[in-house]
């Protein structure tokens, strides 16, 4: 039995939740998101609340399940606040810049690493810090998670991309004579 399957969802004030051909359709004050889901399991909305109940016994309708309740938990939150993460850029002459659509990255390349920004995203830069916030979260984890895999953190001096709480383990390096 899935925990997070068998909890009601409340719907907010200001949002609406629709479920029309196989696509669930969330909206709210800052935008819409929408996502194309089987008919494996029974979506129900009334009353404010969705529920969400699996109509056969086998593996993939319960895992299923909690995946479809964790996505439009997760969409009904986003419409409401968006979500946000944060890099942290480390190391001498490393610099993060927004121009237009385009995030351009100096990571110590010979050349400057452009970053299409994609729809929906807001991506802010300050010094040594890049902030991403959308509404949709696997969009802002996707794109958080392939900047980072640019220049991922080395354990040495911790130079390149880690998450604004992440823990680098650091290493001791050479010892002198």
């Amino acid at each position: 039995m899935s925990r997070i399957g068998k909890q009601e969802l409340q719907i907010p004030e200001k949002t609406t939740v629709t479920l029309m051909n196989g696509s669930i359709t969330v909206t709210g004050p800052l935008g819409t998101l929408s996502k194309n889901v089987r008919d494996d399991v029974l979506i129900k909305i009334s009353d404010g609340k969705v529920t969400f109940e699996p109509k056969a016994d086998s593996i993939l309708v319960r895992a299923l399940w909690g995946t479809y309740a964790s996505h439009v938990k997760n969409m009904i939150l986003g419409v409401n606040t968006p979500f946000q993460k944060k890099l942290i850029l480390e190391g001498v002459g490393f610099k993060a810049d927004v121009k237009g659509t385009d995030l351009v990255l100096a990571l110590g390349f010979s050349h400057p690493v452009i970053v299409k920004i994609p729809e929906g995203l807001n991506v802010t830069t300050e010094k040594g810090l890049v902030t991403v916030s959308g509404i949709n979260k696997e969009l802002v984890g996707e794109f958080t998670a392939s900047t980072r895999a640019l220049k991922k953190p080395e354990p040495y001096k911790g130079k390149g991309f880690r998450y604004d709480n992440e823990v680098i383990r650091r290493k001791q390096g050479k010892k002198t004579a």
